[in-house]
């Protein structure tokens, strides 16, 4: 359950697109998971490309993968997926399920973190998502999705949720004195 929380969060889904992935949606040799347009908010089919650690998760999850079950995150019932509310049962487990951490919020996060700290353009981040294109003049002349460019981005969320931040030490901190 662990490791479906992780690749949702590094692949920016939504809870149902990871719930329900499924072994032929992907492409390991091209790096590529293709969600059918069933499965997507939008209705659209939506090719998302995976992050040197997503791919690891997979593989991780592939050795564990019985002959019968289709599910990438199986459930606990043969044939089945993992519920739904497992990633809320997760979060509450590790004492953040009360409301200050959210499987959805994550997704927020990574559209804060492309605006603030990267120079991707607006529509890779939106494009990452697979937001809606509202404006239909706009909507018709944006035929591409931009996935190399996605590609680059969402490697780089990975190093960025895969790293932990660096540690302030004596000899770059300086003090404050209280003013006044």
């Amino acid at each position: 359950m662990a490791r479906a929380l992780e690749f949702t969060i590094l692949t920016a889904a939504r809870t149902g697109e990871t719930i329900g992935a499924r072994w032929n949606e992907f492409d390991l040799l091209d790096r590529t998971w293709t969600v059918p347009a069933e499965r997507m908010k939008a209705g659209r089919e939506h090719r998302v490309p995976l992050s040197v650690r997503a791919l690891s998760i997979l593989e991780e999850m592939r050795a564990h993968r019985s002959a019968d079950d289709s599910f990438v995150f199986p459930g606990g019932k043969p044939g089945k997926p993992i519920s739904n509310m497992a990633f809320l049962m997760l979060l509450r487990r590790t004492g953040r399920g009360d409301g200050d951490l959210t499987t959805h919020g994550f997704r927020s996060s990574f559209r804060d973190w492309v605006a603030e700290r990267t120079n991707f353009p607006s529509e890779v981040a939106e494009l990452a998502l697979a937001h809606a294109i509202r404006n239909p003049v706009e909507a018709a002349y944006r035929r591409g999705d931009m996935f190399e460019k996605r590609r680059r981005l969402m490697q780089q969320w990975a190093t960025f949720c895969t790293t932990a931040p660096a540690q302030e030490t004596a000899s770059n901190v300086a003090a404050l004195r209280r003013m006044g």
